[in-house]
């Protein structure tokens, strides 16, 4: 007997891939279907989201508050820790100065101890910014000087500084304190007599 050749042999069949069972997504828009609009969202549910994100906000707004107020609060009240622990060995050496006093016999000995915590104050007071005001011999300043008392010289000029009382001193460009001096006043007629 004779075979149908017009019949196809498994191992001819060609596989055609299956067709898409999912929607149909087209990327290009079709110019003949008009686009639908998106759905608007609820205005009641919006204006919930919208109270709530509020308060979140609020909420973080008065938390960074409260940690910038605390944190302003701790550096106000810590902000001369540094300066202080400087300060502690100076401290520390005249309480042994003053220990030493108690049993030394010889005066040079003290003096020579309380000569060096006083370089070891000068030293920390640079450190921080302090500087001496130099007020001796030079023209009094209202800005740098307190004048305490005027004294008639014929050999300075008038307003120049005699005498320093006690000494001022300058943070940076700041006045701390202003130095007491003693003013030189040109000698007037009635002086020029009377001391002649």
């Amino acid at each position: 007997m004779k075979t149908n050749d017009a019949t196809p042999h498994p191992t001819d069949e060609t596989i055609e891939p299956a067709a898409e069972t999912g929607p149909n997504i087209n990327t290009e828009p079709n110019p003949g279907t008009p686009e639908a609009p998106a759905p608007q969202p609820d205005p009641a549910q919006l204006i919930q989201q919208l109270q709530e994100k509020l308060l979140r906000l609020q909420a973080d707004f008065d938390n960074y508050r409260k940690r910038i107020s605390k944190e302003k609060e701790d550096a106000i009240r810590y902000a001369n820790e540094a300066l202080l622990e400087q300060l502690l060995p100076v401290i520390d050496n005249f309480e042994l100065g003053l220990l030493a006093a108690e049993t030394a016999t010889d005066a040079k000995a003290i003096t020579q101890g309380m000569s060096m915590v006083k370089s070891q104050i000068s030293r920390f007071l640079e450190d921080c910014g302090v500087r001496e005001i130099n007020a001796t011999g030079q023209l009094f300043d209202p800005n740098l000087h307190e004048a305490v008392s005027q004294e008639v010289h014929a050999d300075l000029p008038e307003g120049s500084i005699l005498s320093q009382r006690r000494k001022g001193y300058k943070l940076r460009d700041r006045l701390l304190r202003p130095a007491i001096v003693v003013v030189a006043q040109a000698p007037t007629d009635s002086t020029e007599t009377a001391a002649s």
